[in-house]
């Protein structure tokens, strides 16, 4: 079953046509990687899917719902996450009151404390900062942060742009590890990165863009073995 479709997706910033028909299905409970050059169409992709871009046309489904109609902030309450290449940690406020922004939609089944009890046991080294201002934390653990600050309300699918950007390697080994514990909890990723290899090992499936479409798409292993094509779509 795909927990997330979108057929024909265009988008536009302004006079400028980005997306050309792009088409991606990820299944329930799959991690797809999004690979490409700088500039193919990942991001603004991704933008799309959680309604952040000024204008698109196109099919777009989440978990049997069209969203296309639908503001971002709704698709969140759906279940759809996302945490943006640039993280937007919001300055003077604690690690603490960042993770409760995430709590915007409610849940009803936990206290906002116990919610940020239990997120913490996920990321020890944000359990230690809760009451440290999150902008003097390192851009790793503001990373964790973004990343802690999207599951705390139990989506279903996360989408990450550019998680491993500008993190030390030790970071994105426990970011790694931390994805893995999420497929095993049943929570969908479509990644958009470009360190290929890494993604590439998370991931079940890789889809390819270039210049605004999908060019390309195969397990990741299949794509991880092939050096032509990685070269001819994805070297910088």
């Amino acid at each position: 079953m795909a927990m997330l479709e979108t057929k024909d997706l265009h988008a536009w910033y302004g006079p400028s046509h980005i997306l050309h028909g792009v088409s991606i299905s990820v299944g329930e409970g799959e991690a797809v990687a999004l690979v490409g050059r700088n500039g193919a169409g990942k991001t603004t992709t991704i933008r799309s899917i959680m309604g952040l871009m000024p204008k698109t046309t196109g099919t777009l489904c989440f978990a049997g719902t069209d969203l296309m109609s639908m503001r971002a902030h709704d698709r969140y309450r759906l279940g759809l996450a996302y945490v943006p290449e640039e993280r937007r940690i919001v300055p003077g406020l604690t690690v603490r009151e960042n993770l409760q922004l995430g709590l915007v939609a409610g849940r009803g089944d936990i206290s906002e404390s116990a919610a940020i009890d239990e997120i913490a046991e996920s990321f020890p080294r944000l359990k230690e900062r809760l009451g440290q201002e999150a902008v003097t934390m390192s851009g790793g653990e503001q990373q964790m942060l973004a990343i802690a600050r999207a599951m705390i309300g139990r989506p279903k699918m996360i989408l990450l742009d550019e998680p491993s950007e500008g993190i030390m390697p030790v970071l994105v080994e426990e970011m790694g590890a931390l994805f893995r514990r999420l497929r095993t909890q049943g929570v969908t990723l479509l990644l958009v990165e470009q360190n290929v290899e890494w993604a590439l090992r998370l991931a079940d499936r890789a889809v390819i863009i270039d210049q605004g479409e999908v060019v390309y798409e195969s397990s990741s292993a299949a794509l991880l073995a092939d050096k032509a094509i990685q070269e001819r779509y994805c070297a910088v």
